[in-house]
């Protein structure tokens, strides 16, 4: 699987788990996940229409930070118990590749 096809399925995750939080939480953690979620994807999408690799390397580092923004959102929602460990295998699984995947075209830039 590609990282788009990841990346996308990383944002449909995150949208679907967000939905089960408090209703409290709207203007707050779930409107900062979603929002972090489709920055990994859009940032990925741009970036790959990039020619510099400076550039296009840029990209994939905001995409990345996305990801370590959401992962620590996540840790805290898991804390407030507004998740369990079930809900976030998916998610966790998508995150880590995206994650993986973005680190080494970075580091091969």
């Amino acid at each position: 699987m590609d990282l788009y096809t990841i990346s996308k399925f990383f944002v449909f995750e995150c949208y679907k788990i967000t939905k089960s939080f408090p209703i409290e939480e709207k203007l707050g953690m779930i409107s900062q996940i979603r929002r972090a979620a489709l920055s990994v994807h859009l940032n990925i999408s741009e970036g790959a229409s990039r020619k510099p690799d400076q550039e296009r390397k840029r990209y994939y580092e905001i995409a990345r930070g996305s990801v370590i923004e959401i992962d620590a959102a996540l840790d805290l929602a898991k804390e407030l118990e507004y998740l369990n460990n079930l809900e976030l295998n998916k998610l966790g699984d998508s995150m880590v590749r995206s994650f993986k995947i973005l680190t080494s075209l970075i580091d091969r830039k």
